[in-house]
């Protein structure tokens, strides 16, 4: 081989890993990365159509899909957590 093909292929060679070098400190830098960095905490919502009061559907057809223990919960005033 000689000296200019080497050359040649020194040259390539170095810049396909600064290529990659440059391709991997991008994918993989802390400032792009998905991760939260401070917690914050969100409180619900207040429907406050009613006040905040959790008001069951008593439509006579949503009522017949309903389980006892879901019907138990919205008759006690509870926001419904079973199916």
């Amino acid at each position: 081989m000689n000296a200019a093909k080497k050359s040649v292929l020194a040259l390539a060679l170095a810049g396909s890993m600064l290529g990659g070098g440059a391709v991997g400190a991008t994918l993989f830098a802390a400032g792009t990365s998905g991760a939260q960095s401070t917690s914050t905490t969100n409180a619900p919502a207040a429907d406050n159509a009613n006040g905040g009061k959790f008001t069951p559907n008593e439509d006579k057809t949503h009522e017949s899909n309903e389980s006892a223990a879901r019907e138990a919960q919205e008759d006690a005033g509870q926001r419904p957590t079973v199916p």
